[in-house]
């Protein structure tokens, strides 16, 4: 398991899911086009725990409950502090740039499109949130989901140091 990387176990999990994106897709073959759907799908508990999967089938039924069974396979814990993200973070993932920016209390969720859906699941309530570069939902999703896998709580930084949480704003 890669560095930073926090899973977690799917048993006893309320999850909801969300339908960020769903495409028709054609595969052209000697008899014709072949149409079926792909649907990128973001699950959670608003309570920290996030996912996201990619489903494809014939059917758009069939390809979202594809997407739902592959994103409780790759859940991950965000630390949310007071209904919004501990810190400020940028994340890159191909040509997707996203800013992840606390925000006070009754700010709301100020993002968009694929970004909105991720981070309401996360369960954050007021957030800054910027997306720069592609608007392709795939990177999207996989960049918010890079950001939100970097943040780390105080109490998280006192452990990896290994000192008292004092210690932490205090040096």
């Amino acid at each position: 398991m890669a560095e930073g990387i926090r899973k977690v176990k799917t048993s006893d999990l309320e999850l909801k899911d969300r339908l960020v994106s769903i495409q028709r897709v054609t595969k052209v073959t000697k008899g014709g086009r072949t149409f079926s759907f792909s649907a990128i799908v973001v699950v959670g508990n608003e309570d920290g725990i996030v996912g996201h999967g990619l489903g494809k089938a014939s059917e758009v039924t069939a390809a979202i409950a594809k997407g739902i069974e592959d994103a409780k396979k790759n859940l991950i814990k965000v630390p949310v502090i007071n209904g919004t993200v501990p810190h400020e973070q940028v994340a890159k993932f191909g040509g997707a740039k996203v800013f992840i920016k606390p925000a006070s209390a009754g700010t709301g969720v100020k993002a968009g499109g694929a970004m909105r859906a991720v981070l309401e699941s996360v369960g954050v309530k007021n957030v800054l949130a910027k997306s720069k570069g592609s608007s392709n939902p795939h990177n999207l999703v996989k960049a918010t989901f890079a950001a939100l896998l970097e943040m780390r709580d105080a109490f998280s930084i006192a452990e990896h140091r290994g000192i008292k949480m004092e210690k932490v704003f205090n040096g």
